[in-house]
């Protein structure tokens, strides 16, 4: 095979998607880095921490926050139940309407998510280091964030919503 035919047959992949081998190398760093994750001291599951995070936001309504996370209600209860029942979060009835409930953080809540924020911030930073190239590894990620909003957005039915910004900084989604 000619240099030239290597190129249309890389062209060709492109334009078709990844192939198979390199979509599946891709899954495998994806999911070691998940796993490197988890592996992460921080005193919470990568679930408990997400869940902190967007109800450090302000409160979040149960429902609102099982759709954002992806997770079936019950899931989410169960979950936010352990957070109850170690003092990191509570439930606050909305005002008005007392069927609706809000998870809140508490002081040892936002304790416990600025701790976890630091362990995983020197983890991220040793491992960026390493790559020499922090920004573009950054910029990458936040890319595929988007591109997951996007998909997420077009699966709702709804590409016209547009979703708070989520960066980096301020994500805590997968």
């Amino acid at each position: 095979m000619t240099e030239n035919q290597g190129a249309v047959t890389e062209n060709q992949a492109g334009q078709d998607g990844l192939e198979e081998p390199r979509a599946s190398q891709t899954v495998m760093i994806l999911l070691r880095l998940f796993r490197a994750l988890e592996r992460v001291d921080t005193g919470l599951t990568p679930q408990q921490y997400r869940i902190l995070k967007l109800a450090g936001a302000g409160g979040e309504r149960s429902a609102k926050l099982a759709e954002r996370l992806a997770v079936a209600k019950p899931t989410l209860t169960a979950t936010a139940d352990g957070l109850v029942a170690a003092g990191y979060a509570r439930r606050d009835a909305e005002p008005g309407d007392r069927r609706v409930v809000r998870l809140c953080l508490t002081t040892a809540g936002h304790d416990a998510v600025d701790r976890a924020d630091a362990a995983y911030a020197r983890w991220l930073d040793q491992l960026l280091a390493v790559t020499g190239h922090e920004d573009e590894v950054l910029h990458a990620l936040d890319v595929l964030n988007q591109a997951m909003d996007e998909v997420r957005r077009a699966r709702l039915g709804a590409p016209g919503c547009r979703e708070p910004d989520r960066s980096p900084e301020r994500a805590g989604t997968a």
